[in-house]
């Protein structure tokens, strides 16, 4: 790592730790997780430039991400190939570059049994008594004897080639209902032989897929076990029987570690908590699987996110190590910043899951809606910039997400910066959303471009409306339009198409989500809010309404409420609390007409209409780019760039990738 600071703010994280025949050289690790960057089934140049960033910014220990040892494990379309030699080389070349960073390097192996992937594998997914999936409607094959023993052997030869490979071990993922888990548990190991039944009987296949793995790797190989506890299914697996569980390997020496995090394929939102969960999730677990052990080492995960809880998780003895994924995905030098006593600079995660697992929920490779650079590090040399040449003098008109990231990267590179936003505030319609409930971390994260601004010395003006004239006389190199996107307020709705106005909208009583959250609504008492996005523009804006006292109702042509929520993992908790909150959903439907005081509702399913009363109506429909400028400029011979919502209005990952693109062209 980099020279530590003269105050170590964080004493007990970064504090080295014996694993092994390893020393790591602080507590800080990267986990397991599916990168999904594999190219046909080997680990190739975005996988390698992916971890040789988190080795860089200091991580002590990466566990790289699961690689199913049988032809009956593969899950993803990224996953590698299992069972073949031919990823040796490729994995060498990772565990290479990231030993020279002093990383510790090991490799996770999964089968997730009943839980497969038919569609990826085209082989039937393989349990110890043939249950059905919780990952789609499929059932399983129940595992014969020999099949049992050749899963055990596919394990084992994975570690053998993990060891080839470089890796200095590996971790056994059980956690999350895993095919090791299937075994251990009575309600997915319903057999009558020797692998089921007793408790003894039920430890048998981890027991042996354990010693296999040490006979052919020897002494000097990691082995380490995920696991995962799901307060939601104590009768799948409880804290206590994950207990037992832990002190019967720990007694017989069978692993060296073992990672504890949260949720299961039975309720998969908590497996990468999103932010409607609390922080720390994980370690209460971590912390109960500690007290029943002697011997092995306790690494805590789930939403532990910030050096200054991890720093938390060891002081107070919850864990030996900790593993924050997410946070090193959003910033791969999270580790060294903390160490050198420079938590202000760290990018902070926002929990929101949208690039990470939202994209591997698609079988994308994933990335990060903070850090566009994640998956790009190989193209982008990382998460950092060279110096320009030239410097310009930049003109950024606009300080929401796109004119944000431009500004910082320009001016990390040398650029003299003006960044010029109309409103009071940075942030533009990503700051309306930190303040629906529970989003704050976004606004942590504009507090995070304000340091980074005044560091990097742009010169922000606010309450700086810019016209053409004024952009013209400013006399920049470069200007940099960043105008975003505005409600229509037609009402127009996708599941109308040639409707171009909803009928009635001129009766008043109308609002955009962002007149609600930015506080310029006048809401009556009952409030139908229209979601034609299925996002969190509308539904943490019906959440936001419900928790001030109205009365909502939820209306979507979707059939379910928030679908586009579903890859993120925050659908099911949002539709609960909305529910708490006495929300009512209306799926299949569309406004008719507004009428002022109430809608006529069209049942997209039936054709039948039904007018309801309503004091207030608010659209969460699509928006309209703010070109203006654009094309007043367009024959000014300036030079001039365009970016985010104003080019055509999407998500936040968007423009804060269009931003980091620029930034780093000028």
């Amino acid at each position: 790592m980099e020279q530590q600071s003269v105050s170590q703010p964080f004493p007990h994280l970064f504090q080295p730790l014996t694993l092994r025949h390893k020393t790591l050289k602080h507590r800080l690790n990267f986990g397991a997780h599916t990168a999904n960057m594999s190219v046909e089934g080997l680990p190739g140049e975005r996988h390698l430039g992916y971890y040789r960033e988190r080795a860089r910014g200091g991580a002590a220990m990466i566990v790289v991400e699961p690689v199913p040892p049988h032809r009956t494990g593969v899950l993803t379309r990224g996953n590698f190939r299992p069972d073949d030699d031919a990823v040796i080389p490729h994995f060498r070349r990772i565990t290479d570059v990231c030993h020279e960073h002093g990383t510790v390097m090991i490799q996770q192996i999964y089968h997730v049994g009943a839980h497969g992937e038919w569609h990826n594998s085209f082989e039937p997914s393989w349990s110890p008594s043939g249950r059905p999936s919780m990952h789609d409607s499929d059932g399983s094959h129940a595992m014969t004897e020999l099949e049992i023993e050749e899963i055990v052997d596919s394990f084992a030869r994975a570690a053998r080639r993990a060891k080839q490979a470089g890796f200095d071990g590996c971790e056994l993922m059980a956690a999350y209902n895993a095919i090791i888990e299937q075994f251990w548990s009575p309600l997915t190991n319903r057999r009558d032989d020797g692998w089921g039944g007793s408790f003894e009987n039920r430890m048998r296949f981890s027991t042996a897929i354990l010693e296999r793995i040490r006979a052919y790797c020897g002494d000097d190989f990691i082995v380490g076990m995920a696991i995962s506890v799901d307060p939601t299914q104590p009768k799948v697996m409880s804290v206590a029987d994950q207990q037992e569980i832990a002190a019967w390997h720990d007694a017989r020496g069978l692993y060296d570690y073992v990672t504890v995090g949260t949720g299961s394929y039975y309720d998969f939102t908590r497996i990468i908590p999103p932010f409607v969960y609390e922080d720390k999730l994980g370690p209460p677990f971590a912390e109960a699987i500690k007290g029943v052990v002697k011997h092995v080492r306790v690494q805590a995960e789930s939403h532990i996110r910030t050096p200054e809880n991890a720093d938390y998780v060891i002081a107070s003895g919850q864990a030996d190590m900790v593993s924050i994924v997410r946070g090193q995905i959003a910033d791969p030098h999270l580790a060294n910043k903390a160490y050198q006593g420079r938590p202000e600079d760290i990018r902070p995660c926002i929990s929101c899951n949208q690039m990470c697992w939202g994209r591997r929920s698609r079988d994308y490779w994933i990335s990060c809606l903070i850090n566009p650079s994640a998956g790009r590090e190989f193209q982008w040399d990382g998460d950092r910039f060279e110096r320009a040449e030239t410097p310009r003098r930049v003109l950024v008109v606009g300080g929401g997400p796109a004119g944000l990231e431009a500004a910082r990267v320009a001016a990390e590179r040398g650029h003299h910066v003006t960044l010029a936003e109309a409103s009071d505030k940075l942030g533009g319609q990503f700051r309306l959303a930190g303040e629906q409930p529970r989003r704050a971390q976004i606004l942590d994260f504009l507090g995070w471009y304000e340091t980074q601004l005044e560091k990097f010395q742009v010169a922000t003006q606010l309450n700086s409306y810019m016209e053409a004239d004024e952009i013209r006389a400013f006399g920049a190199d470069t200007v940099v339009l960043a105008t975003g996107s505005l409600p229509t307020g037609t009402g127009y709705q996708r599941a109308l198409p040639d409707v171009a106005q909803m009928p009635g909208i001129e009766r008043g009583n109308a609002w955009s989500v962002e007149d609600v959250m930015g506080r310029a609504a006048r809401l009556g008492k009952r409030v139908l809010l229209l979601d034609d996005g299925g996002n969190w523009r509308g539904a943490g804006t019906a959440w936001s309404m419900a928790e001030r006292g109205h009365e909502v109702t939820l209306m979507t042509p979707d059939s379910t409420v928030a679908r586009e929520l579903i890859h993120t993992g925050t659908e099911f908790p949002l539709r609960r609390k909305l529910r708490e909150l006495g929300v009512r959903f209306m799926t299949d439907s569309a406004v008719a007409e507004w009428h002022g005081d109430g809608a006529t509702i069209l049942d997209l399913l039936t054709g039948t209409m039904e007018r309801q009363p309503f004091d207030s109506l608010v659209l969460n429909t699509p928006n309209l780019a703010e070109a203006s400028l654009v094309e007043e400029l367009r024959e000014s011979g300036l030079e001039i760039h365009a970016i985010g919502d104003c080019v055509a209005p999407r998500h936040a990952p968007a423009a804060i990738y269009e931003g980091r693109k620029l930034g780093r062209a000028l």
